[in-house]
């Protein structure tokens, strides 16, 4: 599933073809995804200018002329792929990427008035589109917590919602409600540089420990997305570019090897917490 990094690549993608420009056409090729398409979506897109792409934890918002907002959740493999229109390509420079024919589970395809087009493909519809007013909020937006990159985000909000937590850190750092956008992946590696076993619990970590891992959320997460996001499975960039940052993982995915701290003599074990992997190094984090 794509976290905060996977789905911020994308919106950096997606943002010089949309933004500011008009959706010509809208060709919805199937009523439903994970759950069904909004009534009356293509009409609801045809002839609006979007006017901003946000990103709200792992959702990317399109915010429409019109006053509606688009959510988009790329779900286990969904993939946002581009065909710059003329012109496009010394504004996209890296993202430029051809995606002139139409492939199989090619569900949404936006025309913008450049002629740039833009395609949501999902082999398994596990993705999901929704449309909202933007004066107001959608439901799957309620309740999740402050942007780890925004002033909200510090370390008296994050010890105050873990006091007197008696799950895991790793269970608590990926509750959207405490930090927006983490997900497996990079909870794994924030523990492993904060020397914090993942089940650990939430409300034994003292002061010294809750004010290192904000830093470390952030740095692990500027760092994925200066890498283009981690590319395991389906995720792609939206201009058809692997994510690198797979290559820099110290502890995700690497059961069995040794500790990437110099001069531990540990190897990277490997427990289910709640039917997902944790990987840590048992001799680095206590």
């Amino acid at each position: 599933m794509p976290e905060l990094p996977e789905v911020e690549t994308v919106r950096r993608g997606l943002a010089p073809l949309m933004e500011g420009h008009v959706i010509a056409t809208a060709d919805i090729r199937r009523p439903d995804l994970r759950w069904p398409l909004p009534p009356d979506m293509a009409q609801r897109l045809t002839g609006q200018r979007v006017l901003g792409l946000r990103r709200r934890s792992k959702y990317i918002l399109a915010d429409l002329s019109g006053g509606e907002t688009v959510l988009i959740h790329l779900g286990m493999s969904g993939r946002m792929l581009i065909a710059p229109g003329a012109g496009d390509g010394q504004i996209l420079g890296d993202y430029v990427h051809a995606h002139a024919a139409p492939q199989t589970h090619d569900h949404i395809v936006l025309t913008m008035d450049t002629g740039a087009r833009v395609t949501f493909n999902d082999p398994r519809r596990f993705g999901m589109w929704d449309m909202f007013p933007t004066a107001g909020t959608h439901p799957l937006l309620e309740g999740i917590g402050p942007e780890p990159f925004g002033n909200a985000f510090s370390d008296v909000w994050l010890a105050k919602r873990l006091a007197g937590r008696r799950t895991p850190i790793k269970a608590a750092l990926l509750d959207q409600a405490n930090v927006a956008g983490l997900g497996n992946i990079y909870v794994c590696e924030v523990l492993f540089r904060a020397g914090i076993h993942p089940a650990r619990l939430a409300g034994d970590l003292d002061g010294g420990q809750v004010a290192r891992l904000v830093p470390l959320i952030r740095d692990v997460l500027a760092e994925a997305i200066e890498a283009g996001g981690s590319s395991l499975r389906d995720y792609r960039q939206a201009d058809g570019e692997l994510g690198y940052f797979q290559h820099a993982f110290r502890v995700y995915g690497r059961e069995g090897a040794p500790c990437a701290t110099p001069g531990c003599t540990g190897t990277i074990s490997r427990i289910v917490q709640s039917g997902r992997s944790s990987f840590f190094c048992a001799a680095c984090q206590r």
